[in-house]
């Protein structure tokens, strides 16, 4: 989070958010006079606290901004974003929009600093006039996909993310009335004891789902605020609500971007700035009702009638020509008689191309050039990045511990179907060795109900898999602003499964040791217990390691169960330790699998203190130190004990592997991409096709089509 700490002094005066603005000239230099004031008058020190609340947000502006994908082959670098300038600014809502394709969610991530690692992004971003790179936690940024756990309420997701982020000191009252304000802010008044909904449990609607994402980032009043297509799917009343809630959160003087796909007229006159993109490209930027008049005086005005975002899409969206033109080739659509007005038989691509060219020459253009000067200017206004939480890290760990063991008590799929699938299994095993005995045909039967157990019974765990998958986005996405750290998740993930996984052991364990009568005895029954749940929690560790890796949960079922056949493999059942190729098989891999240790102290646990028939009559009795020593190659030299140790010690290592692996990717990615971008734009400069920008106008891809007069009287594709 951005931290904004400005010291004012009674008689500066900042600009005022609902603050009557004629032209957009006037409020740049009426504004920017101001801030300018207000850097001054912090040097002198006085302030006052009605003076710093009256700025919340921070000024946010970029300098010719471009983004490339690049392509060290013999196809072309793709430009993404090129030499886009613009700014944003507090108590003000801004738009981005443009069609689809056009670069909106690429400038919004490259402001929040969420770009992809495979993009490199040369320019300047300013945060109150100085240069900052966003990192986890600094902004606050609603994507456009809900992201949240299904199994709980509106309440209840409100207020755990409350006490995950709001200072610890506050009292539970407190917290409360924070969370029910949130909720009638955003109008979520009637779904607030209502389940979010999962793929099986009906829950909210999307339009309450994306008002509950915006009430997740707003409980913490964030100083900028992101959103990428928060109206996407939604129908006009409630993309009304979402940009009316929006736009009273700018007005208490927070910054607020958000990409638009195309508004309606309502939502539309919502905005105050619009940053108009095509291809990558600055069509207009300015006052989002000074628009309509650039369009205007570029030649292309809107109809009286007409939603003005329509219209601009309708003037740039190169897809037009496309549809026009296969209509037309379909022999459903003829060309209008031509017009005296040489702009309505331009094509689409042509009409963007001069709206790109009008606005580069443009006063609006200079204006904003001018603006974004005095942004960088500014003085006395400091940032300092801070975490997005202020709880403490008990605090934390505590929370996320009872959302965790909430949401598994209530999604069945997380454990209770394993739980029964368990009880089922063990019956099954139970009754097959029922009552085993101690003939010698009993050894075989013993040790194969031991690997069953430890090795395939334990398997089972990997079908929690999707369900861990799922949290393992929400982790993601309140990683990235800054909720909580990974310590955290990690350490509350295993206390919250603990009860879980205590359950199934002791179930499996008890269903089992009794019904098979294993070497019978209080402390073998509790090593045969501990076996069980060690082993099933270290396979639940290795899942979660492979999450971390493979967020995809169809291939990592698939990678889990690869690495898992390997580890059983080597276990010491299908072929005996001292027989495994030495080389990788022996040393190391069945050393580091847990399936070697676990079914070593079961061997020992059920075998050492026994006897068993010979395997010729009138022989002596088999001991079980010379049934597991000389039989299945098991060294009885140390204890049983030392070997689930070493199951724990596995059960650790898993868990730190998966903690580095999330830390790993939070710290050394910004660092490698660093070194991926200089040595990307170094081997870039040396294309000459990549240092000329080309034009749109003389490209081969974007020829006339077809007239914009003919698509005038194209009501729908359809028809």
């Amino acid at each position: 989070m951005l931290v904004l700490e400005p010291f004012i002094s009674s008689s500066c005066q900042l600009p005022v958010a609902n603050q009557p603005k004629p032209t957009h000239l006037n409020r740049i230099n009426a504004s920017g006079a101001m801030e300018i004031e207000v850097a001054n008058c912090s040097k002198r020190g006085a302030s006052t606290a009605d003076d710093r609340d009256m700025v919340r947000g921070v000024y946010l502006a970029w300098q010719d901004l471009t983004v490339v994908l690049p392509n060290f082959g013999n196809k072309p670098t793709k430009r993404l974003l090129q030499g886009l300038s613009g700014y944003a600014e507090p108590g003000r809502i801004m738009a981005i929009m443009g069609p689809s394709g056009s670069g909106k969610s690429t400038l919004l991530d490259s402001l929040a600093g969420r770009l992809a690692r495979n993009v490199v992004m040369t320019g300047n971003i300013l945060v109150n006039g100085k240069k900052k790179r966003l990192e986890y936690g600094g902004v606050t940024y609603v994507t456009q996909e809900d992201v949240m756990l299904g199994t709980l309420t509106v309440r209840e997701t409100l207020t755990y993310s409350a006490h995950l982020r709001l200072p610890s000191n506050l009292t539970g009252d407190e917290v409360k009335d924070i969370v029910e304000g949130t909720i009638m802010e955003m109008g979520l008044q009637e779904c607030g004891d209502t389940l979010i909904g999962t793929w099986h449990l009906r829950g909210i609607s999307g339009g309450e789902k994306k008002r509950l994402s915006i009430a997740l980032e707003i409980l913490t009043m964030p100083k900028m605020l992101f959103l990428d297509e928060p109206t996407s799917g939604l129908d006009s009343a409630s993309a009304f609500f979402v940009v009316q809630s929006l736009r009273n959160i700018a007005r208490d003087g927070r910054t607020v971007v958000s990409s638009i796909h195309q508004p309606s007229s309502e939502v539309f006159a919502l905005f105050d700035d619009l940053f108009l993109l095509s291809g990558g490209e600055t069509v207009y930027f300015g006052e989002a009702k000074m628009a309509v008049q650039f369009f205007a005086e570029a030649g292309f005005p809107c109809p009286s009638r007409r939603n003005p975002s329509d219209h601009f899409l309708r003037c740039i969206n190169s897809d037009f020509d496309t549809v026009t033109a296969t209509l037309k080739g379909s022999l459903r659509l003829r060309d209008k008689p031509s017009s005296s007005d040489p702009f309505t038989n331009m094509a689409t691509s042509q009409i963007k191309a001069a709206l790109v060219e009008k606005y580069r020459h443009s006063q609006y253009a200079k204006m904003a050039k001018a603006r974004i000067q005095e942004i960088s200017k500014i003085e006395g206004l400091e940032v300092e990045a801070i975490s997005g939480s202020e709880a403490t890290w008990l605090k934390q760990l505590i929370t996320l511990t009872k959302r965790s063991f909430l949401n598994m008590c209530r999604d069945a799929g997380y454990y209770w179907a394993r739980i029964v699938i368990y009880i089922l299994v063990s019956i099954c095993v139970g009754t097959v060795f029922y009552n085993v005995g101690y003939g010698n045909t009993a050894i075989l039967a013993r040790v194969a109900c031991g690997a069953f157990i430890t090795g395939f019974m334990t398997f089972m765990s990997i079908g929690g898999f999707p369900s861990f998958i799922e949290e393992m986005k929400v982790f993601n996405k309140e990683r990235l602003n800054g909720y909580y750290g990974v310590a955290a998740y990690t350490l509350s993930n295993f206390l919250s499964s603990f009860p879980f996984l205590v359950t199934i052991a002791l179930i499996t364990g008890t269903i089992t040791f009794y019904l098979v009568k294993f070497r019978s005895g209080f402390s073998h029954y509790a090593f045969f217990c501990l076996n069980i749940f060690f082993s099933i929690t270290v396979i639940e560790s290795l899942m979660m390691v492979v999450a971390s890796v493979v967020p995809n949960y169809l291939m990592g079922i698939v990678t889990g169960a690869g690495i898992m056949g390997i580890l059983m493999m080597t276990s010491g059942f299908f072929r005996l330790l001292p027989d495994l190729p030495k080389i990788f098989w022996r040393y190391p891999i069945s050393y580091i699998s847990f399936g070697s240790w676990a079914l070593q102290g079961a061997y020992k646990n059920d075998f050492i203190g026994l006897k068993f028939d010979p395997l010729l009559p009138g022989g002596p009795k088999l001991t079980g130190e010379q049934i597991i020593t000389q039989y299945f190659g098991v060294t009885v030299d140390r204890s049983k004990w030392w070997d689930l140790t070493a199951v724990v010690i596995i059960l650790v290592c898993y868990r730190l592997i998966f903690f580095l692996i999330l830390k790993t990717k939070e710290k050394a990615s910004p660092f490698f991409q660093e070194i991926y971008a200089k040595r990307t734009i170094e081997h870039l400069d040396k294309r000459p096709s990549f240092r000329k920008i080309p034009s749109l106008s003389s490209s081969k891809r974007h020829q006339p089509l077809h007239s914009l007069s003919s698509q005038e009287g194209l009501n729908s594709p359809l028809n």
